[in-house]
């Protein structure tokens, strides 16, 4: 049983004779514990159950395309839902040779996506998606930040799980991440974000009022602001802009020219200390700089009533600081001012945001990056799931039903077999197909 699911698939003979004959040297010398113990040790140190094997056919030709086995598709699906081995009655499925019947594979895929283990689908893809893993490394200085601390830091990143999981649990429009209006927060983040009411340790769903309207979905969240920041203790409207631009947009900026000039830190040459917003038009007046910032800093700008440490301010430095304006035109020409006003004209861009969705969730399921020839079928998943109200579930199957997931390309003539810790390979031809 316990060979079975380390490797993942129904165990031959020859795998309990060799397990068998761990055990017999072990017993031969000790207890009854002692041979276990040495045939676990020897199921541990298999290459079988330490990587994924996912074989190529001997007889196809290089740069072919090929269908994977059943089981080998099982494990793409428990690793890509569960972060973890497939369970019994996925095997027996499988090993029966019926996962590649869609129905079932939906079915299949469904009863995953409802189980509690689908959980570690919203913390991994989360972390690696919003960034939230760098929360771990973000540490604003105690005296301009008194209350930051791993308690807030742990808050915020749970904040944005708890909100990707609700979709997913609830099966909603995944542009209820940019737009939910509600939260899921303790008493010490509560406070933190001056909401008051909430009392204790536990995460409880809260509803966003009128009032807290710049709080709704990812763009009003502390994991976001706080990711953002820059290491003079400052917000950083270019890396708010950028990660808008990636997460939500999908289009990144290019890479910055080299000897960027950097960004001004002084006055107006009459003693009076200029705002970041004048230090950034200062900055983006060079030819070299200002083509990217006329894309990213309006975003960041307007979200910069929100501080670094997710608070919401008036004041840039505080009481005795400058002004801050949130006013911008974005650069498709929207006028917008303040979070709230970025938001609604982000949502313009809604399939844009669903497209980048589906691309991160295939980028994480493939363990591979998503190429230029995937990008048919990044196309269809969307175009599917808008008939199904942009659901999350419709994005998951899609990408589980699709032919990148369920096929390889033969990489060359003279392997047989290929071991990966993830699929990876060109899907050009089945994409044609």
């Amino acid at each position: 049983t316990l060979a079975r699911r380390a490797y993942r698939r129904p165990v031959t003979g020859d795998d309990l004779e060799a397990l068998m004959s761990f055990y017999e040297r072990g017993r031969s010398t000790g207890t009854f514990e002692d041979g276990i113990e040495l045939a676990l040790r020897r199921i541990l140190a298999s290459p079988q159950f330490l990587v994924r094997v996912e074989r190529e056919p001997v007889d196809l030709v290089r740069g072919a395309s090929y269908r994977i086995t059943d089981l080998e598709l099982a494990s793409r699906l428990s690793f890509f839902l569960w972060s973890s081995i497939p369970d019994d009655e996925l095997i027996d499925v499988a090993s029966q040779g019926r996962l590649s019947d869609p129905a079932v594979l939906e079915h299949q895929a469904r009863r995953m996506l409802a189980d509690a283990r689908s959980s570690s689908l919203v913390t991994n893809f989360a972390q690696q998606w919003l960034y939230l893993r760098n929360l771990s490394t973000t540490a604003p200085a105690q005296d301009v930040f008194p209350d930051w601390d791993n308690e807030l830091r742990d808050g915020f990143a749970r904040e944005t799980e708890l909100l990707f999981e609700s979709i997913l649990r609830e099966d909603r429009n995944v542009v209820d991440l940019l737009t939910a209006d509600y939260t899921f927060l303790n008493e010490r983040l509560a406070k933190h974000y001056g909401i008051p009411h909430i009392y204790g340790s536990h995460f409880r769903r809260v509803p966003l009022g009128p009032d807290l309207d710049y709080r709704r979905g990812l763009l009003g969240q502390g994991s976001f602001l706080s990711v953002t920041w820059v290491q003079n203790n400052r917000t950083s409207p270019v890396k708010r802009g950028i990660w808008v631009l990636e997460n939500v947009l999908g289009t990144p900026p290019p890479e910055p020219p080299p000897n960027v000039p950097a960004l001004e830190e002084t006055g107006d040459g009459a003693g009076r200390e200029l705002s970041l917003r004048e230090q950034m038009t200062l900055h983006r007046s060079s030819p070299a700089c200002a083509g990217c910032h006329r894309i990213m800093d309006p975003i960041g700008f307007a979200l910069e009533n929100l501080s670094a440490d997710a608070q919401w301010r008036t004041m840039d430095g505080g009481a005795g600081g400058t002004s801050i304006d949130a006013a911008v035109e974005l650069y498709d020409g929207t006028a917008v001012n303040g979070p709230v006003g970025l938001r609604e004209a982000l949502l313009k861009y809604a399939p844009q945001f669903v497209r980048t969705v589906t691309e991160k969730l295939m980028t994480y399921g493939l363990g591979r990056g998503v190429e230029y020839f995937d990008m048919p079928v990044v196309r269809a998943i969307v175009r599917d799931a808008e008939r199904n109200n942009y659901r999350l579930s419709s994005i998951v199957l899609g990408i589980v039903q699709s032919a990148p997931f369920q096929m390889r390309t033969k990489v060359d003539d003279s392997v047989t077999g290929v071991v990966d810790s993830a699929p990876v390979g060109r899907w050009r031809d089945a994409v044609a197909q």
